[in-house]
């Protein structure tokens, strides 16, 4: 389109007036059949403070499919207010990440921080000697959904999970699933296991989880790649969670907006009760979290292994992965547009909404610095 820009910020924000109501009730993910508007979305979108700034054109972007509800909530607000187009494909923390050394996306999203070689391989992108960065952006639970018949509610602990997921536990009436749910009808069912079949910063935050909690039962190495041995593999969170949705038996991971209309795990953690995957708890183990990231980048260390009443363990924080300096300059201005919105306190209110975990104060703040200093 070759309107002014002046002409097409007056057109959207027409159109944000007419149709303020009915923010983001567009935006629910097709994977998940969810309505991605929270109870405050439409306001967010009438009463906007998004600053376009010098925003145009369109971005393409790559990477984490746990956050891709989060982004699609954003994306609508943020394109009816700027007129830019965001194209974010959701294909797995990995792909996201390849697409972002290879100079193919703008930015990429990554439940795991950038490993040293992707830094390395980030610097051939990323000119005026910048280099690819972590910044903190969507939290969450790593939910663990079921589908047993007749079992509606379901506890497990670490040591449990890990053999369920090493194809060491294989029945659901197993002797160790029995003793922690003693009150339930468990049959003799075969367990259907899915992990994810690309490379996924949510595989890797599971098997985070599983090593830090019990190491005697997880004895792999980890990372995005699946490791263990058995089970079942669907591509990306809506992948996974389609499959034990539609399965007697089955059993998997995935980040909790994933999780609608299915049951899922309690999580024995040792403390006085066992934790549910909810948003709050999720927040009580992301705000343990140190940054140990260096300069600009602000990767962080999360605690797996918490027995802090309320606090559920297997969290994930999702990475917008940018370059600090050397973005592209037909680019930079949307990026930065686009980030700082997501990072501000409207954009961070639309997590909770739609099932994720807001970053705490201190850590978005420095967030917010750092996007402000991006060149």
């Amino acid at each position: 389109m070759k309107l002014q820009r002046k002409t097409r910020r007056a057109l959207a924000l027409g159109a944000l007036a007419v149709s303020g109501a009915l923010a983001l009730t567009a935006c629910g993910s097709d994977d998940t059949g969810k309505n991605n508007a929270g109870g405050d979305s439409s306001t967010a979108a009438s009463n906007s403070s998004i600053k376009c700034d010098d925003a145009k054109g369109q971005l393409l972007a790559d990477g984490s499919s746990a956050q891709k509800n989060a982004i699609d909530a954003w994306v609508k607000q943020f394109s009816q207010a700027c007129g830019v187009q965001i194209n974010y494909k959701g294909g797995g923390s990995g792909a996201g990440v390849t697409a972002f050394t290879q100079g193919q996306v703008a930015f990429a999203g990554s439940d795991s921080a950038l490993k040293p070689e992707e830094v390395t391989a980030s610097q051939k992108i990323c000119t005026d000697g910048g280099q690819g960065i972590d910044l903190p952006m969507v939290g969450g639970p790593i939910a663990v959904g079921y589908n047993v018949p007749g079992v509606d509610s379901l506890v497990l602990d670490a040591p449990t999970l890990a053999k369920i997921f090493d194809s060491k536990i294989k029945n659901w009436d197993d002797a160790a699933i029995k003793k922690l749910n003693p009150d339930a009808k468990l049959p003799n069912l075969k367990i259907q296991a899915f992990h994810r079949s690309d490379e996924s910063g949510t595989t890797d935050n599971f098997t985070k989880y599983l090593k830090a909690a019990t190491p005697a039962n997880w004895k792999y190495e980890g990372g995005k790649a699946w490791q263990a041995k058995g089970g079942q593999a669907a591509p990306q969170s809506s992948g996974v969670a389609q499959q034990v949705k539609q399965t007697e038996g089955a059993i998997g991971y995935f980040e909790l907006s994933y999780a609608k209309d299915m049951t899922t795990v309690d999580i024995n953690t040792g403390a006085a009760a066992p934790v549910k995957a909810t948003v709050e708890n999720a927040t009580k183990a992301i705000a343990d979290a140190k940054v140990v990231g260096t300069g600009s980048d602000l990767a962080l260390q999360l605690n797996y292994n918490t027995k802090a009443e309320g606090a559920y363990p297997m969290v994930l924080v999702t990475y917008e992965i940018v370059c600090d300096k050397g973005n592209k300059a037909d680019t930079l201005p949307a990026t930065k547009a686009f980030l700082r919105y997501i990072a501000s306190e409207e954009g961070q209110s639309i997590l909770t909404a739609n099932d994720y975990a807001p970053i705490p104060d201190a850590i978005i703040s420095k967030v917010r610095t750092t996007i402000d200093g991006l060149s």
